[in-house]
């Protein structure tokens, strides 16, 4: 049974690192950058809500069924983004992959790449996941392209099913890595990083 607990994690001149409320100005100004509370289909937290933002994520972590992090750029040491492990399953040993959001600058670029990697690599080679989850708003198409360039397989859509901040329902495309899949998918991504420096 798998039991997540929070850990650094740290490749390519990123870091993931347990979110707390130390990072509550870095994440607003990653936030800012792009003014990504904007986007309706998101989660990102506006400035006025991103202690809010951080406790709730504390909660979750605190109660087991969540472990997130803040993302850090060592380039110029500003953190960039958050990212978290939701809806964890000791009991059958899945996790899933969500909550991410970058700075607008480092959309499409080797952050989200790094940040999968790492989080995968974590999942599946020292905690023991049997599957890795991920899934997005039917209307985040970018998001839903990054997952599936990931090499994430779709399972479906599951629909009516969640709300949104603006009180809207969406529907929520649903992804997933099995273990057996992992050793293919490790080699596109390390790929993938290669052929972007």
């Amino acid at each position: 049974m798998i039991d997540p607990k929070p850990v650094t994690l740290e490749r390519s001149g990123i870091r993931l690192e347990p979110l707390s409320p130390g990072h509550h100005d870095g994440l607003v100004a990653a936030a800012s950058d792009g003014e990504l509370w904007k986007l309706w289909f998101t989660s990102v937290p506006d400035p006025a809500s991103a202690m809010t933002y951080i406790r709730d994520a504390e909660k979750g972590g605190s109660e087991g069924h969540m472990l997130p992090w803040a993302v850090r750029d060592l380039s110029d040491n500003a953190i960039v983004g958050s990212t978290r492990y939701h809806d964890i399953v000791k009991a059958i040993d899945r996790v899933e992959i969500g909550y991410t959001w970058y700075a607008q600058r480092c959309q499409r670029s080797h952050v989200n790449t790094t940040c999968k990697l790492l989080l995968l690599e974590h999942a599946f080679d020292r905690l023991g996941c049997a599957v890795v989850g991920l899934r997005t708003d039917n209307f985040n198409f970018r998001s839903q392209r990054a997952i599936e360039a990931l090499g994430a397989k779709r399972d479906g859509v599951l629909r009516h099913h969640q709300a949104r901040k603006d009180g809207t329902v969406r529907d929520t495309c649903l992804y997933s890595i099995l273990k057996s899949e992992w050793a293919d998918v490790k080699r596109h991504l390390e790929l993938r990083l290669q052929r972007n420096g």
